[in-house]
């Protein structure tokens, strides 16, 4: 499968299965559209007539070029071949946690998925115990995997430091034991974050998440403090204080949500830039239909142009020397989609699962409170395996609506709780959701390319 498409001036052609992206000039782009495989040595003649108007030297020249990529394996080639043990592997070790250490928050978000931090139940913070048990099952789980992924969330993580501190000390302990290395990540708010803290995260840290939303109308709409005034005066100063003393080779990124209400959200993210801000993601917002604020199919084409305006805007400024990296638009062209790595996309449900306050295991925090998805508990050592399986096989092909689709090796089949929320079951794709997923794709594959481009020149 070959998708071809173009944008501004660029042609492209991206061979799915290899992962391979060529830059076209016009006629090879125009005959490439028209290639049905398998492709013959010699150009057929059909195509020579169907491109007439064109010089058939140029048409004869370019069918050569796009034959050799084909006998090379980088244009219709064929899809790798999975035992079944690939696709519906029967157990996944357990290598990543979302480790609810607070369902409690100090803003009230009007578009937050946890239901202003409490996920529907009662208000709660995770102690000490309970954090630690998450870190004896995750390693007992791991299997022979070395390194684990942990994220610290809530509700607003920041409100139970205490056992931040002592999950990462206790899991530092645990790593010589066992021959196991952490990763920790943070999402937060900033409303607590104070000196002592922010050098503690910036320690302890390989990523931070600051919740933002860019420009301060936008943000003081959706991001309200307990009393219900906006929180983007108090938490500006402090984020930027805690990225100016980050060291520039641990990670971090400002995270805004664009709304119906902000669908030229391109003015966000420059505001996140001028800001001070250099790692940003501006996504979607997850909402039900009804709210007033919900993406909308019929905000699709709309959404299309911002991402398009976006991706021209960054590539002037890196022409000026003004440079900024946006999440969705990160690619590989070197390396390609590796299908194995790509199958399962984040690994919610099988090889990544959240835990709450009291210890209940679900296949990611957008699953929490749902009580069909509870996977068992920390603190008794329980773990639906059953469950696991079922999610490790949901995948690029087992779901129906990635079979031939494009994007499948670099969406992985999207977002299982977007698919649960959005039709009641995780293997029926969110539409919405997979549109946006080709729109970003499009836009990071141009700016990969003219970013090749400029420096062959």
């Amino acid at each position: 499968m070959v998708h071809c498409f173009e944008q501004e001036g660029i042609r492209l052609a991206l061979d799915v299965a290899s992962g391979a992206v060529h830059v076209l000039d016009p006629i090879a782009y125009e005959l490439c559209t028209m290639l049905t495989p398998p492709l013959e040595e010699q150009c057929p003649e059909q195509y020579i007539r169907a491109m007439a108007g064109k010089s058939e030297e140029q048409v004869r020249e370019a069918y050569e070029e796009l034959y050799g990529l084909y006998k090379e394996g980088f244009l219709f080639s064929e899809e790798e071949k999975l035992p079944d043990s690939l696709i519906k592997p029967s157990d996944s070790p357990v290598k990543a946690l979302c480790l609810h250490v607070s369902h409690d928050c100090n803003l009230r978000c009007s578009y937050c998925f946890a239901q202003t931090g409490d996920f529907g139940t009662v208000r709660s913070l995770m102690n000490a115990e309970t954090a630690k048990k998450a870190i004896d099952f995750v390693i007992e789980r791991s299997g022979k995997r070395r390194n684990i992924e942990v994220d610290f969330f809530g509700g607003e993580p920041l409100m139970a430091m205490d056992t931040v501190r002592t999950t990462v000390e206790y899991a530092r302990e645990q790593e010589k034991l066992h021959d196991k290395k952490f990763r920790f990540t943070i999402t937060t708010n900033g409303v607590l974050l104070d000196d002592e803290t922010t050098d503690y995260l910036n320690r302890e840290m390989s990523n931070i998440v600051l919740s933002l939303d860019g420009r301060k109308s936008v943000n003081d709409a959706m991001r309200k403090t307990v009393s219900g005034g906006g929180s983007y005066d108090v938490v500006l100063p402090k984020m930027q204080k805690l990225v100016q003393k980050r060291d520039p080779d641990k990670d971090y990124y400002v995270r805004g949500t664009y709304t119906a209400k902000n669908l030229d959200f391109v003015e966000d993210v420059l505001a996140l830039y001028r800001a001070g801000f250099d790692q940003i993601s501006v996504e979607p917002v997850t909402a039900p239909d009804g709210c007033g604020y919900e993406i909308k199919a019929s905000d699709l084409p709309r959404i299309r142009e911002e991402y398009h305006r976006l991706v021209r805007t960054m590539a002037e400024m890196r022409d000026n020397g003004q440079w900024f990296n946006f999440f969705h638009f990160n690619v590989d062209l070197e390396q390609g989609p590796c299908v194995i790595k790509r199958l399962r996309g984040c690994g919610a449900g099988c090889e990544y699962v959240a835990v709450t306050p009291e210890g209940d295991i679900y296949p990611c925090h957008q699953f929490v409170g749902e009580k069909e998805y509870y996977m068992g508990n920390v603190k008794d050592g329980t773990f639906h395996r059953e469950r696991a399986r079922e999610f490790a096989g949901v995948n690029v092909y087992t779901r129906p609506a990635c079979q031939d689709c494009w994007a499948k090796f670099y969406c992985s089949g999207g977002c299982s709780a977007a698919n649960f929320h959005a039709h009641g079951r995780i293997d029926q794709s969110y539409e919405i959701g997979c549109e946006l997923q080709k729109m970003r794709l499009e836009c990071a594959l141009y700016l990969a390319a003219y970013e090749s481009l400029k420096e062959e020149k």
